[in-house]
């Protein structure tokens, strides 16, 4: 997918699903449980286990998914994901050289950042988004706030987002959302719940499409 379709994408489906795993196994089934409940959109972190192998296993099973590489932290690993079959990139802090590199990919990146400060830096390194996070702390007002003087930032808020306040973060004027625990939650994934993951995407989706 070109990397304005995969951005469109997103921005459509306005929640990746972030998934954290002590190890990878369960996380293709995990992936259709999220798809059955309306989500296609999937971070798959660097601490997981094995996360560049699942990754190009994932992409390979699964290529109607969107597949990106969370927790990314050089340009090594960045390129690392990209030949796996990422169709994005995800930073926790600000990491000038991943962003160049998935710009030479013409990869989408999302950069962490917190302050008014590292999202303009990030955006003038070549950024498409703006990971705020941790978003938890400040809610979507804060989102709200930075928005006003950088309305032309697209950013992406992590940490804390849940169904209950999804749609006030897409209000407040976020491009995206992403979610880890509040919709892929530890235990479910060790047990292999899908059903509950499926229940929880659902929940989301309906949050969104409420807050349109």
């Amino acid at each position: 997918m070109k990397k304005d379709a995969t951005i469109a994408k997103i921005k459509a489906e306005k929640v990746i699903a972030l998934i954290r795993a002590q190890n990878p196994d369960g996380l293709l089934d995990c992936a259709k449980a999220l798809a059955e409940g309306g989500l296609t959109s999937i971070e798959l972190t660097m601490t997981t286990p094995g996360a560049i192998r699942m990754l190009e296993k994932a992409t390979s099973e699964l290529p109607d998914f969107l597949f990106g590489l969370g927790t990314v932290l050089d340009a090594e690993t960045a390129r690392a994901g990209i030949l796996a079959g990422a169709s994005f990139i995800v930073t926790p802090a600000l990491r000038p050289d991943v962003i160049q590199l998935c710009r030479r990919y013409s990869i989408p990146v999302f950069s962490g950042a917190f302050t008014p400060t590292e999202i303009v830096n990030a955006w003038e390194a070549g950024a498409d988004a703006a990971k705020i996070f941790p978003a938890e702390f400040f809610g979507p007002a804060y989102i709200k706030s930075v928005k006003a003087p950088l309305p032309h930032i697209d950013m992406v808020p992590t940490g804390g987002v849940n169904a209950e306040n999804v749609g006030a973060f897409l209000k407040a004027g976020a491009m995206a959302t992403a979610a880890g625990s509040s919709l892929v939650e530890a235990a479910a994934l060790k047990d292999k719940n899908w059903a509950a993951i499926t229940a929880k995407a659902r929940a989301f989706v309906a949050a969104v499409a409420a807050a349109k």
